[in-house]
């Protein structure tokens, strides 16, 4: 039932946003030279690598000089990066891979495999489910940037943390992946972005 919703949410998702991704792209293509979508490569459910696609909102190759984003001051973000970063509006690409099925609109985020070969056996099991766009974990840590800031090793606090926390918040819906707490999670998650 829950694929149902992703494939109903993710194509009206892609249809009524439709005039946002034109603004967003031309916006993209008059500040920057390169692709108007940022490709990662992410691990999802049994460890099955797939790319995650955002609108770009750093310069071409920034991943190069690291995969973490610390504060919202970071020179590799764009001006336009930066305004859709504050709204969220980065992710709406994500909708395409919901719709493709390597990821729910509800679920763990899905992480880059250099964090992943960190697990631990335990920590492992977030990956028997399918990654989605938001979360518990999304809802808390909306602010990660920031706390990334303010420490000595953003990397290091980000993998001891951070990500530990994340899973833990992940878990709660992983344990009951009812409509219920997938509707929940939508609105406490739109509930953020709009107030």
């Amino acid at each position: 039932m829950i694929r149902f919703f992703d494939i109903l949410f993710s194509t009206v998702g892609l249809i009524l946003f439709f005039p946002i991704f034109l603004i967003i792209s031309i916006c993209i293509k008059i500040e920057t030279r390169g692709p108007i979508l940022y490709k990662q490569d992410r691990v999802g459910k049994n460890w099955k690598i797939f790319k995650l696609y955002k609108f770009r909102s750093m310069f071409i190759n920034s991943d190069k000089k690291g995969l973490i984003t610390v504060g919202n001051n970071d020179a590799r973000i764009t001006k336009v990066g930066k305004f859709i970063r504050r709204y969220k509006l980065d992710e709406l690409p994500q909708l395409i891979n919901v719709l493709i099925g390597n990821m729910s609109i509800v679920g763990p985020r899905p992480e880059v495999e250099k964090y992943v070969f960190k697990y631990t056996v335990e920590q492992k099991k977030v990956l028997s489910v399918k990654p989605g766009i938001t979360d518990y974990a999304s809802i808390v840590y909306k602010n990660e940037n920031r706390e990334l800031s303010e420490q000595k090793n953003p990397e290091l606090y980000y993998i001891t943390h951070i990500i530990p926390k994340k899973i833990e918040l992940n878990n709660i819906f992983i344990q009951e992946p009812t409509l219920i707490n997938y509707f929940k999670i939508i609105f406490l998650t739109l509930k953020e972005i709009i107030f």
